[in-house]
């Protein structure tokens, strides 16, 4: 299923959610221009979650720091990108219009380190770079969850080669879409458990989903919170 849009309009522009598009474009164009510098950059910037634990016992707090932050403004190829920024612009401008545009940078950012951190305990080990703003959004589509489980998200649902239009109530797309991810998380834990093949860092988006669920409440806005209610 691939959302097109849904039935809720902002009251406000999202000036937060439009950046942090912009700004994900425009560092996936200076990753297109590195060549073969893309690897060892991507090493450098992207979270290593081995790397995060050895220094974060080490003590070397800020050096585990950076890349749990540049991770989430990295992606790795156009599918990637387009995925992620598609997600966010139709799931976040209803988000940032809950809380306003300064709390939802703050909770966008938090979300992104529960999620990079949820995958670093489902894979200590794992000596391959994550890259992606998908456990940042995962938790703007926790909040959205809470906040309007109600919604209609038009969804492009393909069927072998046939492509329907169909109606979704939120509760029922992100539902659907998180018990997924846990399914996939746990296929690929039990596959391989140091996370050393690779692949979508499902528990990120489990973790990014879970903290955007918890956090709406903190950041919302009471009049969203007393709607909710």
């Amino acid at each position: 299923m691939f959302p097109l849009k849904d039935n809720i309009p902002a009251r406000r522009f999202p000036v937060v959610n439009v950046w942090l598009i912009v700004v994900n474009v425009i560092c996936f164009a200076y990753e297109l221009q590195l060549g073969s510098g893309l690897d060892r950059f991507i090493q450098n910037y992207g979270f290593v979650p081995s790397r995060f634990t050895a220094q974060f016992e080490a003590g070397s707090m800020l050096a585990a720091l950076v890349p749990v932050y540049t991770s989430m403004f990295l992606h790795g190829g156009f599918l990637h990108i387009f995925g992620n920024m598609w997600f966010l612009w139709i799931f976040g401008d209803n988000v940032e219009d809950s809380m306003g545009h300064q709390r939802y940078l703050v909770f966008y950012l938090l979300c992104g380190t529960i999620s990079v951190i949820a995958q670093a305990t489902a894979a200590p080990a794992s000596t391959l770079p994550l890259v992606g703003a998908s456990g940042a959004i995962s938790g703007v589509l926790g909040a959205y969850f809470v906040l309007y489980p109600r919604a209609r998200i038009l969804t492009l649902l393909p069927i072998i080669i046939i492509f329907y239009l169909i109606e979704v109530p939120a509760y029922i797309f992100l539902g659907l879409w998180f018990l997924l991810q846990m399914l996939w998380g746990y296929y690929q834990h039990m596959a391989d458990a140091t996370g050393a093949t690779g692949g979508v860092a499902r528990w990120a988006h489990v973790g990014g989903f879970f903290s955007g669920m918890i956090l709406i409440w903190f950041f919302a806005e009471n009049s969203f919170l007393r709607r909710r209610r």
